[in-house]
């Protein structure tokens, strides 16, 4: 009698872990279903808005800090002013260095040697009216600028142009899945997943303007150089998954 409930208990507990394990098996299809992952690319061109230009003055060497810092005042006050009449405001006028440094000389005899001071500033403007860009180098370098680089142009407001981007790279991922389908004889079911990525606004015209004036060459009359402005590329990676039978 006991061993026949034995057997009875042994058999029930088998079945049970039957039951459990084509449940989880029935589970597991259920929730590894067949993916399939297809990524698009979107790219659009337009036109930048807005170009940023660092000016920036760099003192000679001064015996003391304080003459240094003096000059360096002096000139880019002037700076400051010539960019405030070409209507450039002040909220795109922002310092992005100022350098109190002091200059060594090295000789065999004494060894390092203090000779003095120098002050270097630059200044990042950012410029709405592209027009301007000849003019703010040049009047700027006439006040004394004789640092100017790193020319570089954005678009202030991206996301309509994003969403075109998005649009096409959603477009060709589609395009691209309902090939790839068709070739291999795959059926596509619904769109499981979605991820995006993108890059910054990248120049396809990048104008680089370094201007290294000597002390004699600061006050002269300049005229404007042309700085083109070319396009910009706005450009959205999506990746859509796919179920498949």
């Amino acid at each position: 009698m006991k061993k026949s409930s034995l057997f009875l208990a042994t058999l029930g507990l088998l079945s049970v872990t039957a039951i459990v394990i084509v449940s989880l098996v029935t589970t597991n299809r259920i929730n590894n279903q067949d993916r399939f992952a297809v990524t698009g690319s979107g790219t659009v061109y337009a036109k930048a808005d807005i170009a940023n230009i660092v000016v920036g003055f760099k003192s000679g060497v001064k015996k003391t800090a304080a003459e240094a810092t003096a000059e360096n005042t002096k000139k880019m006050n002037n700076i400051i002013g010539a960019l405030k009449k070409l209507d450039i405001e002040e909220k795109d006028i922002q310092t992005t260095e100022y350098t109190l440094s002091p200059v060594y000389n090295w000789t065999n005899e004494k060894g390092q040697e203090l000779v003095g001071y120098e002050v270097s500033q630059n200044l990042t403007v950012k410029i709405r009216d592209l027009n301007k860009i000849g003019d703010v180098i040049a009047r700027t370098t006439e006040q004394g600028a004789n640092q100017i680089g790193s020319v570089n142009f954005t678009i202030d407001d991206e996301f309509e142009l994003r969403n075109q981007a998005r649009a096409l790279a959603i477009k060709k991922a589609q395009e691209k899945a309902r090939l790839i389908a068709e070739q291999s004889g795959m059926k596509l079911g619904k769109i499981k997943g979605f991820s995006e990525g993108s890059n910054d606004a990248t120049p396809i015209l990048y104008s680089n303007a370094k201007v290294m004036l000597s002390q004699e060459g600061a006050g002269m009359d300049l005229s404007e150089p042309l700085i083109p402005s070319g396009q910009n590329e706005i450009k959205v990676d999506v990746t859509l998954m796919y179920e498949v039978r």
